[in-house]
């Protein structure tokens, strides 16, 4: 593939990137070693896509599981991770209240509490990402998608009553 194709497919997706890095990462030195990393994958392993799936799709797959995978390898880093950090909702300053930040902040938080595959599940939910590609990201049944994420939502249902 020719670096100028392979910069605008970058620029085309980059807040696919964003997401994941902010979504795993909260110090901004680890931020930036892990958007190297999925952009070194992605280009790395380019060749091998095939068009089975939407480009879209792929990029999730590589990004996530590079970010899993720097995650475990990079011990350093367990305890600087943080959804409640993370800043995926850009919402500008004059639409944000303190019951909004309040609850964007909780949900961070359960986000956080959750093992690394649901939480990238939980990501690609809040995300607006069809369950069928979902299952094509993680590598799971589009059943087990759904089970797992009515699963959550009930865990956190429970939390929100007893809050």
């Amino acid at each position: 593939m020719e670096k100028e194709a392979f910069i605008e497919i970058i620029k085309q997706h980059r807040s696919l990137i964003f997401k994941v890095c902010h979504s795993y990462c909260s110090d901004p030195t680890d931020r930036k070693d892990l958007e190297q990393e999925i952009l070194l994958q992605l280009w790395k392993s380019m060749e091998r896509f095939d068009g089975r799936v939407k480009l879209s799709t792929w990029m999730y797959k590589v990004a996530l599981n590079t970010a899993i995978i720097f995650y475990r390898t990079q011990s350093r880093h367990r305890n600087k991770w943080s959804l409640a950090d993370a800043s995926i909702l850009s919402i500008p300053a004059e639409q944000k209240d303190e019951v909004y930040e309040e609850q964007v902040s909780l949900l961070y938080g359960w986000i956080n509490q959750l093992s690394n595959p649901d939480k990238a599940l939980i990501l690609l939910y809040l995300d607006g990402i069809k369950q069928g590609e979902i299952a094509e990201i993680l590598g799971i049944t589009e059943t087990n998608v759904s089970s797992k994420i009515s699963r959550i939502k009930k865990k956190w249902k429970k939390r929100v009553k007893s809050t």
